[in-house]
C-alpha cells in the first residue's frame, strides 16, 4: 500500500513538472512570436516612412514646378502671336 502512493506521488510530481515544462515552452514560443510581430510591424513602419518622404520630395518638386510656370507667364503673352 505504500508503495502504491509512493508510485502515484511520484505520478502526480511527474505530471507537475510536464505541466509546468509544458507552459515555459509555451510562454518562449509566444513571447517568440511576439518578438516576431514587433519585427514586422517595425519593418513595415520603415517602409511606410520611406514612402512618405518619397511622397513629400515629388509633392515638392510638383510645386516648384507649378510655381515655376506661373513666373514665366507674362512671357508667354507677350509672345503670342494669334
Amino acid at each position: 500500500m505504500l508503495k502504491a502512493i509512493n508510485t502515484k506521488i511520484l505520478l502526480a510530481i511527474l505530471a507537475a513538472l510536464t505541466a509546468i515544462g509544458s507552459a515555459a515552452i509555451y510562454q518562449s514560443h509566444e513571447a517568440h512570436k511576439a518578438a516576431a510581430i514587433l519585427q514586422q510591424q517595425r519593418h513595415d513602419a520603415e517602409e511606410r516612412n520611406k514612402e512618405d518622404e518619397a511622397f513629400r520630395k515629388k509633392v515638392e518638386q510638383d510645386k516648384k514646378r507649378h510655381n515655376s510656370a506661373a513666373g514665366n507667364e507674362g512671357r508667354t503673352w507677350k509672345s503670342y502671336i494669334p
